[in-house]
């Protein structure tokens, strides 16, 4: 049998004179600081309110952004934060790096987000505040964690890195009521090469994050009279003359990536033993950062042998997120009194979609329609089922 390549795809990331003409625009301000330029300030205001955020930060990355947030909700050591059990790592260690703890839990096995039966049956005394992570851009169950944030008088921070441009329900990420972190690093669906932003809903919340992200210090100080405690997590000029660039592309992309997706995902369910990523009606709106699909039934060696056979055929490939509880790092600092096993026995969902789930990078939606057919025939074709 011959190998099916997928044409090129599009690459990642996408610039063009707009990156150019803002980075000269820094450049010649002559000011490369937040504290002396502009843009910063601006790409804040412009994407507050292409989210309908009432404020927004922008920070040094994501897992920055994620351990602001978690300090300005009043997290500190010994406190506990839920977490989803399938996430990237740096939803637990923000938590952890603040000395609290990490408390992984399941996900619902249809759209691989926080499930929040889960969460409710986790919540105690010491629970601080409780992080659905939107995966691959599908946004987490909003209503059901809303009324047990609600109910319980723990905070939501929606780990937002994968969300850029969502919806739920026809609200945008920064119209929940929460506050929320998103990401900028070069694989999100806006780059800087590196960045993050952290959005918030009320005044005093932002106040907090902006003195915590300038080293407890405040706008226009000249006596060095440091506030509170922080660090420097401020975004340069240049990272955000180029987001802005980015950000004036994204509602375009986010809606090809929506025609793409309703494509590949029928082509890639078509084939035997391949369960895509589900959708919940109520998130109208998927930027898809990922396209995910799972093959139940597949070890995790044979799933990282398809992987690699995919990228063999230009199909932009990875392996799925390693379960939290199942990383070395996890267990460093601020894990909870538990065993992997013990873990793992209340998280079924996680431990199996992280062993058989593989995802392609979202410039992969970016491609024709012709291309979408491509990819699930090199789908087919490693699976042997074509």
């Amino acid at each position: 049998m011959v190998s099916r390549i997928v044409s090129a795809l599009p690459e990642w990331p996408r610039f063009d004179d707009a990156e150019r003409t803002g980075l000269l625009r820094a450049l010649e301000q002559g000011q490369w600081w937040r504290m002396g330029g502009g843009e910063v300030d601006a790409f804040e205001r412009e994407f507050a309110a292409h989210h309908g955020a009432d404020y927004a930060l922008a920070v040094t990355n994501g897992t920055h952004a994620l351990e602001l947030a978690l300090q300005v909700l009043g997290v500190g050591s010994g406190d506990e934060v839920i977490v989803p059990a399938f996430t990237f790592i740096s939803s637990s260690q923000a938590a952890q790096r603040l000395g609290a703890v990490a408390v992984p839990v399941d996900v619902d096995p249809v759209t691989y987000c926080l499930d929040p039966a889960a969460v409710e049956r986790a919540v105690t005394n010491r629970t601080r505040a409780i992080m659905p992570v939107h995966m691959a851009g599908h946004m987490a169950d909003m209503d059901a964690l809303g009324k047990l944030a609600a109910d319980s008088g723990v905070p939501l921070l929606q780990d937002a890195a994968h969300a850029h441009g969502a919806t739920w329900r026809g609200r945008r990420v920064g119209e929940l009521g929460s506050v929320a972190a998103f990401s900028f690093q070069n694989g999100k669906l806006m780059t800087a090469g590196e960045g993050g932003l952290v959005t918030f809903a009320d005044r005093e919340q932002y106040d907090q994050g902006f003195l915590r992200h300038s080293c407890g210090r405040p706008p226009g100080d000249r006596g060095y009279f440091h506030q509170t405690s922080g660090s420097n997590f401020r975004m340069n000029e240049f990272s955000a003359a180029v987001l802005r660039a980015q950000l004036g592309r994204l509602a375009e992309q986010v809606s090809v990536r929506e025609q793409r997706a309703s494509l590949l995902t029928r082509l890639l369910g078509d084939i035997d033993g391949v369960v895509p990523q589900g959708r919940d009606p109520r998130c109208d709106s998927n930027p898809h950062y990922m396209a995910m699909f799972r093959v139940p039934g597949t070890t995790e060696q044979r799933r990282n042998e398809l992987v690699d056979q995919l990228i063999e055929r230009g199909v932009p490939a990875f392996a799925a997120f390693r379960a939290i509880y199942r990383c070395p790092g996890f267990w460093e600092t601020g894990a909870p009194e538990e065993t992997v096993d013990q873990i793992a026995a209340r998280c079924p969902n996680t431990e199996a979609i992280y062993a058989d789930t593989i995802w392609l990078h979202h410039r992969t939606l970016l491609g024709t329609e012709e291309q979408m057919h491509e990819v699930a025939e090199s789908v087919a074709d490693v699976l042997g089922r074509s």
